[in-house]
């Protein structure tokens, strides 16, 4: 099953082809299991083995893969050339790559490499620098596919906003559930389940639900809790279409609001306010970092806040929804027009044990910014 039209994956392969003669590359090695899935459609979990896509620069395109994928390749992809090679003692996959890649006339070519992907363990990047090294000229360009899945098609868009509305509705299923004596388990099966119920993804990383101290975590990690009568609770959650993400993250207080409560949430809404501000073409993603860390120093905050606000979102895979470009300081990479961005406020005041959390993604224009979800920033306590 393709999730996009050939004509759509045939622009994508254009847009590829014309970058990679812009920096000299006769093929492309693509580790990067959101790359492979950009580019053709192929959906696996499988990355977690080695493989590889070799894209050249006239738009062939062999993968090399396991068996296990063979038919997952050629039921979700536009692949036609696909190699396998078979576990065994004595099995080598990366020499079967330099054989795929003779067949494919690349010795001695200039040839891009993903290093950088959790598609290729440091283990077997070894292996293909120790293999491939004296085969070919090995070119550093993990950020080529990902610079170009940074900006959206519309297409791509539809599918964002589709993902946008599985987030909020999975929001609208779990808030019902928030009050003293809940259950965590029961908030997260309902965030999780309305995005299946409606046709939506696994996301690419777990969701955040944490309460009491562990609101002040930005990580999801094993074991549920009780709500008590007054207590703080960290959601951070995706719709997820067809692997494209549209995060969400908010802090609701069980209770009464706490005056620090308040006070962060002033500062969490204003700091978010003045990165939809700078979130506009002619500014960089750290232009919108420094917009963000700007409100939390004017409020004292400098302690409590982190040094990212927020990154690139689209069709990931795991461990991680994350993707590049990131808004920290210093990032020169530029926002232009159709990129789909999360941006999050996050405050964690461990000297009083208070959390506080605000976040929405964004797609940007010619202009301001478009929130793609519908949900209020207000403070919720219930």
């Amino acid at each position: 099953m393709l999730h996009f039209s050939r004509d759509e994956f045939d622009a994508r392969r254009d847009r590829l082809m014309l970058e990679m003669g812009e920096q000299k590359l006769d093929a492309l090695m693509l580790f990067a299991q959101e790359s492979m899935y950009w580019l053709t459609g192929y959906d696996t979990f499988g990355f977690c083995h080695f493989q590889c896509l070799v894209v050249k620069a006239d738009g062939e395109m062999q993968l090399l893969t396991r068996s296990a994928d063979l038919r997952q390749a050629r039921q979700t992809s536009t692949l036609e050339s696909i190699s396998i090679w078979r576990d065994r003692g004595s099995a080598d996959p990366v020499i079967e790559l330099r054989d795929m890649l003779d067949d494919m006339g690349l010795l001695g070519a200039r040839i891009g490499v993903e290093w950088a992907t959790h598609g290729l363990t440091a283990a077997n990047g070894q292996m293909v620098q120790e293999r491939l090294g004296s085969f070919a000229t090995l070119k550093e360009a993990s950020n080529l596919v990902p610079l170009l899945r940074a900006v959206k098609t519309p297409a791509e868009i539809e599918t964002v906003r589709e993902a946008a509305r599985l987030g909020d509705e999975a929001f609208d299923a779990a808030l019902p559930l928030i009050k003293a004596g809940a259950n965590e388990a029961d908030i997260l099966a309902a965030l999780q389940g309305e995005v299946l119920r409606q046709g939506g993804d696994y996301p690419a990383n777990p969701f955040i639900v944490g309460s009491g101290r562990d609101a002040l975590l930005c990580r999801y990690k094993s074991g549920r809790r009780i709500l008590d009568d007054q207590d703080q609770l960290t959601l951070e959650w995706a719709g997820v279409k067809s692997q494209y993400h549209a995060a969400l993250m908010k802090t609701v207080i069980v209770g009464r609001p706490s005056e620090r409560h308040v006070e962060l949430h002033t500062a969490a809404r204003e700091a978010l306010d003045a990165v939809e501000a700078a979130m506009v073409p002619g500014s960089s993603f750290g232009d919108v970092f420094d917009a963000h860390a700007a409100v939390m120093e004017a409020h004292e905050l400098v302690r409590h806040r982190l040094s990212a606000c927020g990154y690139s979102l689209g069709a990931r895979y795991a461990p991680s929804w994350m993707d590049t470009p990131m808004f920290y300081s210093g990032n020169p990479q530029p926002i232009v027009p159709d990129m789909t961005l999360f941006a999050h406020m996050i405050i964690m005041d461990s000297d009083r044990d208070t959390a506080m959390t605000l976040g929405r993604t964004y797609l940007t224009t010619t202009g301001a910014p478009e929130p793609l979800s519908r949900l209020s920033l207000d403070l919720i306590s219930v």
